[in-house]
């Protein structure tokens, strides 16, 4: 039985969800998609937009990706996204990250990709032999409690820093974020999943106190899109 739009709160995604993105990822096509819309509003579409309302008070609402991919540079003509994504954004321009895709239910959050001016600040303060050690601290706390540090890094050392700085593999990154990836379970399709996901943001609130303080919004135009 379908779902309809969502009006109250947030219960999960259904296996129907995961299952949408499995067959798309076999027929990604729009024959494929225009007859599996009402699929994709009611199981994934509507199931995104009651977490938004659930987690407004607390993180902001969540800005829902486009499901459909932009091709005009790429050689995969494939028309539409093999996942489904959201973000919301902190004031000082941490973002919090939840994404499904046909295995998978990503949860995150960080500084996603830095600009210039950013990645000043940034190498700075890991450069400090105070605030270095500190964020050092955090990634080796999260990394215990089983969460991934990403984030786009250079191959080798950034202009100015030595390649053997106690702190290179933090001061090659070009963001910095913190997640955990979820195999498909039944909690996923109950309003369980909402504490799971709060669970996250909130593990990376010292994570994102820390950019905050040190690194801060920035003072240029940021990246368009997650």
């Amino acid at each position: 039985m379908a779902r309809s739009e969502p009006a109250g709160e947030f219960s999960g995604w259904r296996p129907e969800a995961f299952e949408f993105y499995e067959r798309l990822e076999a027929d990604n096509t729009k024959w494929f998609w225009q007859s599996n819309r009402a699929t994709y509003d009611n199981e994934v579409r509507a199931p995104f937009l009651a977490l938004s309302e659930a987690v407004a008070a607390e993180f902001g609402p969540l800005h829902l990706f486009r499901p459909h991919r932009d091709v005009r540079f790429s050689r995969d003509k494939s028309p539409y996204k093999t996942q489904q994504g959201a973000v919301t954004e902190g004031p000082e321009g941490e973002i919090y990250y939840v994404q499904i895709t046909a295995d998978a239910l990503f949860v995150g959050g960080g500084y996603y990709r830095m600009t210039s001016d950013q990645l000043r600040r940034f190498r700075e303060a890991v450069d400090d032999d105070t605030t270095g050690p500190e964020l050092e601290g955090l990634v080796s706390e999260l990394r215990e409690h089983g969460y991934d540090i990403g984030g786009s890094a250079l191959k080798t050392a950034p202009r100015g820093y030595p390649r053997d700085h106690p702190r290179i593999e933090l001061l090659r990154h070009k963001g910095l974020t913190m997640g955990r990836e979820f195999a498909p379970a039944a909690w996923m399709g109950t309003p369980g999943a909402l504490e799971r996901i709060v669970a996250v943001w909130r593990d990376s609130l010292p994570l994102a106190r820390w950019l905050n303080s040190h690194v801060g919004p920035p003072e240029e135009e940021p990246p368009e899109e997650f």
